[in-house]
């Protein structure tokens, strides 16, 4: 009978580590399971700001950022960018990051940029979009944010208008089920 060639798994903690992982027990490879980045947009115009209303799940139906996952061999910016081109068809100019966020709770860093259109305001609905628009800070339709860091991001934006953008805002300080504080990490000193 020929020998399986798949690897068998099983939970310890690696020599020179702390941490549980994955570890074929063949060969020794070691399954490293690391945060996902995501990178996005506020994108805006004239106090104005590009909500995508998402065709895809999780939260189809709900506004979002033009926001994805960042793919390998591309730039933050670069991904940011192609993810407001994919969904809703619109090339940006990046100004700087507003907001970085940590939400631990579902593996994923958040890298969200302030943008401005590249030429005059030119958008459709892409593929993974229902419709786009603009919107007023009056008019977002708060009750249907697709996510948490929509709010957040949208609240920094509103915080950066008319200055240029300093340091990324980070999580708010209720944020208590998104991750946990940088103080509390073992081996870190209070910020």
């Amino acid at each position: 009978m020929a020998e399986s060639l798949s690897p068998e798994f099983q939970r310890t903690v690696p020599g020179g580590d702390t941490r549980e992982r994955d570890v074929c027990v063949r060969c020794g490879y070691i399954d490293y399971q690391n945060p996902k980045v995501v990178v996005g947009a506020v994108v805006s115009h004239e106090d104005r700001v590009l909500l995508c209303r998402r065709a895809i799940e999780p939260r189809r139906g709900y506004w979002t950022l033009p926001a994805g996952y960042l793919e390998l061999g591309e730039t933050a910016e670069a991904g940011a960018a192609r993810e407001a081109f994919e969904e809703a068809e619109a090339r940006i100019t990046i100004e700087g990051v507003l907001a970085l966020y940590s939400i631990s709770r579902i593996g994923q860093i958040q890298v969200i940029y302030g943008a401005a259109f590249a030429g005059p305001p030119q958008f459709a609905a892409g593929t993974e979009s229902l419709e786009v628009a603009l919107f007023a800070w009056e008019e977002i339709p708060w009750g249907d944010i697709a996510f948490p860091s929509v709010h957040w991001a949208l609240d920094a934006w509103r915080d950066a208008l008319g200055r240029p953008l300093g340091a990324p805002a980070g999580n708010p300080l209720h944020d208590a089920r998104q991750t946990a504080r940088l103080n509390n990490a073992p081996g870190v000193a209070g910020l």
